[in-house]
């Protein structure tokens, strides 16, 4: 046998696997599998979602799964291993089994692909893309596609880092195909970068020569004003000590400015500017002359 024919014949039986545990595994939630060849035997590795009803009561079904794989397939010493799905979002091919059965059941095509494709997203894929095709509506098939996030299209990074699930929806007006690709969370996209932000530059300041500090002196306290308080002046008044200060202070201009007095009867005169003042025996004031005086009554 030459080496294309017998890539080919490996191609088909995994093809040939994959749709016969489709079709047993449907109630377990199948996920996919993977088969590596070891000089042991031929090691199966099967995904879903519900581990126990693959093994089965006692191990029966797994044992029936062992048995088909070598008379029907001629794997030599196949070993099968279960493995549990955690977040069956990220599994395309859960995705695209559920999607063909929710079309069975009636559910809108449209509806379904945005509700499948939210529900993928929100389970933190980097992208998915759903492409539903068939006799959706009108006489005609026609392809619908739901794209969120970045997708991998070409190239040896859009078959090892995408995973791909598909599955067929039978209904009474023809087969609808439905294809889910997924990119996990746990991939690194070729040719992402990320930027890091790093620490900032200190600014150094630096003294220029030649400027020199201006200081200003200190400001000299103010002293405080000294408050004077005057009592109110009675008929007999009685002059105080703080009295007397405020009339010296008071009649020093007047004196520098008043002319020399004029003694004459029971008073004293002085001209204090163009005024004429006078001063009664007795008394130590100066009052105008022109002020009426009020005469004691006996």
């Amino acid at each position: 046998m030459g080496v294309e024919r017998k890539f080919v014949k490996s191609g088909l039986d995994r093809a040939q696997i994959a749709e016969y545990f489709g079709k047993q595994l449907e109630r377990a939630g199948y996920g996919g599998m993977n088969i590596n060849r070891t000089p042991m035997g031929t090691q199966v590795t099967i995904y879903a979602e519900k581990p126990g009803m693959i093994i089965g009561k006692g191990g029966k079904t797994i044992h029936k799964l062992t048995h088909d794989l070598e008379a029907v397939f001629r794997i030599d010493n196949p070993q099968i291993d279960v493995q549990e799905v955690r977040v069956p979002e990220l599994n395309a091919q859960m995705m695209a089994s559920r999607l063909a059965g929710a079309i069975e059941r009636g559910l809108y095509f449209r509806k379904a692909g945005h509700n499948m494709l939210r529900r993928i997203m929100e389970s933190g894929a980097h992208g998915c893309e759903i492409d539903i095709a068939g006799k959706l509506t009108g006489p005609r098939k026609r392809t619908e596609k739901f794209v969120a996030g970045n997708m991998l299209h070409a190239g040896n990074p859009a078959m090892e880092l995408v995973d791909n699930g598909f599955a067929i929806a039978i209904k009474k007006l023809g087969i609808i195909g439905c294809r889910v690709r997924i990119v996990p969370p746990s991939v690194t996209l070729p040719g992402r970068f990320m930027t890091v932000k790093g620490a900032e530059p200190q600014a150094e300041v630096s003294k220029q020569p030649g400027i020199a500090e201006l200081v200003k002196p200190p400001l000299e306290a103010k002293p405080e004003a000294q408050v004077l308080t005057q009592e109110p002046k009675s008929k007999n008044p009685v002059i105080s000590g703080t009295e007397e200060v405020i009339k010296q202070q008071a009649g020093t201009p007047q004196e520098q400015n008043a002319e020399h007095a004029i003694p004459e009867g029971n008073f004293e005169e002085r001209m204090h500017g163009d005024v004429k003042e006078h001063k009664h025996a007795g008394y130590e004031y100066w009052h105008p002359a022109s002020r009426m005086h009020k005469t004691e009554e006996n």
